[in-house]
């Protein structure tokens, strides 16, 4: 038989609510997914960390950086004044216009480090960002310095959330968005890799700005003109009262789940000779 294709699928935002988490480890379970990247400064990520003790061996377990949802775990009075992370819009203008407090954003992403290895045991077998933040100036050079210092180069990978123009117009689904998030992320591949990190080699699976678009379409053109070591992401999971208030995303991640958990999902991976893996390969 003809090794498959190999292609890291991720569900990004585990304890971002229950019922996102909920649905990320029915999918985990059923080993629809390779991989998952957690929030650690949500209040339900010590509760939830424990029911992803059995997959640790098997799928990949990330950390989702996050500056954008929620609170931080300690006061950031400059970035925070109100103890609320601001929008991804204010990171983005701050990040870009050296009004970032680097001192502030090193010590939470060190802080969201140290509670996921406190929850799991371990460190993340890779990092990432929730909206991408991690790419940003600034933000970047204080996670590569944190992950270097902890001598995790090698150890840990990191998503690299850009892919070429040609491949992001081809799948069209998203192709704003990820044009968008590839230029943010300029620079940092090579950056990771000198610094001693890993990355993957194309990136894939940006929601469409039309929200009525099935998750299936979604889907399966994440899965279209994939790069030499592919990730691909996805958001899916039950809806509860907390993510309304947290999130953007919500009538699509129930959509997402139950595509991923189908029948004609499983059909789609075997007919494309695809096997998830989880770790870039």
């Amino acid at each position: 038989m003809v090794a498959g294709r190999k292609v890291v699928l991720c569900a990004d935002d585990y304890a971002l609510s229950e019922g996102v988490s909920r649905g990320i480890l029915e999918l985990l379970g059923a080993g629809r997914l390779s991989t998952t990247s957690v929030m650690s400064n949500m209040p339900e990520w010590k509760s939830l960390a424990p029911d992803l003790a059995p997959f640790r061996r098997i799928r990949g377990i990330g950390l989702h950086l996050n500056l954008t949802a929620g609170r931080p775990l300690a006061d950031m009075p400059l970035l925070c004044p109100n103890g609320e992370f601001p929008r991804l819009q204010e990171i983005i203008q701050r990040a870009f216009t050296g009004r970032l407090p680097g001192h502030e954003i090193r010590a939470e992403l060190d802080r969201q480090l140290e509670a996921f290895i406190e929850a799991m045991g371990q460190a993340p077998d890779f990092v990432d960002g929730h909206q991408h933040i991690h790419v940003l100036p600034v933000i970047r050079h204080s996670l590569l310095s944190i992950l270097s210092e902890r001598g995790l180069g090698g150890e840990v990978w990191l998503r690299d959330p850009s892919d070429g123009a040609v491949q992001i117009i081809r799948r069209e689904v998203g192709a704003n968005k990820a044009l968008l998030v590839k230029g943010l992320a300029i620079g940092f591949r090579a950056a990771a890799n000198a610094a001693g990190f890993m990355t993957n080699d194309g990136f894939s699976g940006f929601s469409p700005l039309d929200p009525k678009m099935p998750a299936e379409r979604v889907i399966t053109r994440a899965f279209t003109s994939l790069g030499l070591r592919p990730v691909i992401m996805c958001h899916p999971g039950y809806v509860d009262p907390s993510l309304r208030d947290l999130d953007p995303a919500v009538d699509s991640r129930p959509a997402e789940l139950a595509y991923l958990g189908s029948e004609a999902f499983g059909l789609f991976m075997a007919e494309r000779n695809l096997e998830l893996v989880a770790r870039p390969a």
